[in-house]
């Protein structure tokens, strides 16, 4: 008697886009199995934006409303001088260029949101990574792991960010796709005394932004959060140690007023401490084979672009939704879900190099200029005209692809136990 097996999916990160896809595939019918290097979920981060189809898509996967009680119900914003006087405030929405249907949600939350949503369903296994990939045979993926024993999978998805080991594996090293935009980036958290719940607030001086912030009412018990962002060109380091990291942050910001000196302070000994650069990753082709990478580790827009994580989440709809639409063929269903994202991506890309100098004005005068614009624009009679063109970029890329209506249906007819076949090790690597 011969047994059917369904279809089964590797995804290598349990960030973002990791779950998300497993939710979608789950409900395709495919077996998933979420490999993380963590060794638990990670549920720290700053906040984030959701805005324009990312809203949809997170309806259509029903945690919406879950969303929503965890907004960050930030109010306002304000710039602040060297003494901590606020300059100019407006409303939060503007600053983050949120239109009504958006929200905002710290990054923890969101993760454990979807990973809720997903546990009972999807195989989680946390404190192991990927350390070899063979595709050989094109009927499946041989993976080894750095701890658990191999496993032979349908199809493998990295969705590990940034500086993802899938793409390493199966595409070359990260050097042949990273370009720097100009600019690091740093966030952490921060004693409480050092933010203002329901506000952010943001210090500038030439080519240097910092801001605070602490969430309203209960959303403030995740702490409040600063992030520090600087300009430079490509510096030299290692992305894992994070003490080298803490050394160029406080060089870059020596000297700097305000409360940068506690924040640095607080940056030593922060255990969700985060940097990296502000960088795209550009590539011809995200899938080889039956791997296919998804959200930062495919098209990083950086976190300048605001839409990370929305790209995440809109990803991970279209490719688990060409899958089903393709009968579950990896090479129809990879062709598609990139000729739908290309258009969406490269507009966030774009902005993101856009911004990347408007968030770090060069000179005191340009931030002065600023300080003044912005004071002056609550009492312009066009004020509401002026806030929508502020948003009119953000929000023409937050809706740069339209979805499809894909539905429930199964991606794949089952494999049988002859089909799916058994685990040869020795394969050789993706890499070429």
């Amino acid at each position: 008697m011969t047994s059917t097996l369904r279809p089964h999916a590797l995804i290598s990160g349990a960030g973002i886009g990791g779950p998300a896809l497993a939710y979608w595939l789950h409900r395709y019918g495919y077996a998933v199995t979420v490999v993380e290097r963590a060794p638990v979920l990670r549920t720290g981060g700053y906040k984030v934006d959701l805005r324009g189809v990312a809203i949809e898509v997170a309806d259509r996967m029903g945690v919406l409303p879950e969303i929503r009680r965890a907004s960050t119900d930030m109010r306002t914003g304000a710039y602040v001088n060297d003494d901590g006087r606020r300059v100019a405030t407006l409303p939060a929405d503007i600053f983050g260029a949120r239109v009504d249907g958006d929200d905002e949600i710290m990054r923890g939350d969101l993760t454990r949101i979807l990973y809720d949503r997903t546990r009972g369903d999807v195989e989680y296994v946390f404190g192991d990574s990927i350390s070899s990939l063979a595709d050989d045979d094109g009927t499946g993926v041989d993976v080894t792991f750095e701890r658990g024993a191999p496993r032979r999978f349908d199809l493998v998805v990295g969705a590990d960010g940034l500086h993802s080991t899938v793409r390493r594996l199966a595409f070359g090293d990260e050097s042949r796709y990273l370009r720097h935009i100009g600019a690091y980036i740093a966030a952490f958290s921060i004693p409480g005394e050092l933010a203002v719940p329901g506000e952010e607030l943001y210090h500038l001086t030439p080519g240097r932004l910092v801001c605070t912030y602490s969430a309203s009412g209960e959303r403030g018990a995740n702490g409040a959060k600063a992030w520090l962002c600087f300009r430079s060109p490509r510096l030299d380091y290692d992305h894992r140690d994070a003490d080298g990291q803490r050394a160029l942050l406080a060089t870059a910001f020596e000297g700097v007023g305000w409360q940068v000196p506690r924040l640095l302070d607080a940056s030593r000994t922060a255990a969700d401490f985060y940097f990296d650069g502000l960088d795209l990753i550009e590539m011809d082709r995200w899938s080889r084979g039956r791997v296919v990478l998804l959200g930062d580790a495919a098209h990083c827009a950086s976190p300048a672009s605001g839409q990370g994580t929305g790209m995440a989440l809109v990803g991970a709809y279209v490719l688990a939704g060409e899958l089903a639409a393709a009968g579950g063929d990896p090479r129809t269903a990879f062709a598609r879900y990139e000729a739908e994202m290309r258009p969406y991506v490269t507009a966030n890309q774009r902005m993101a190099e856009k911004f990347v100098p408007q968030m770090t004005p060069a000179s005191r005068a340009a931030i002065r200029f600023r300080h003044v614009m912005l004071r002056m624009l609550p009492h312009l009679p066009w004020k509401n005209y002026v806030a929508k063109k502020l948003a009119e970029d953000v929000q023409r890329c937050a809706h740069a692809i339209t979805l499809k209506p894909y539905g429930t249906r199964r991606p794949a007819p089952a494999l049988t136990s002859a089909q799916a076949g058994t685990f040869c090790p020795g394969g050789a690597s993706l890499h070429a």
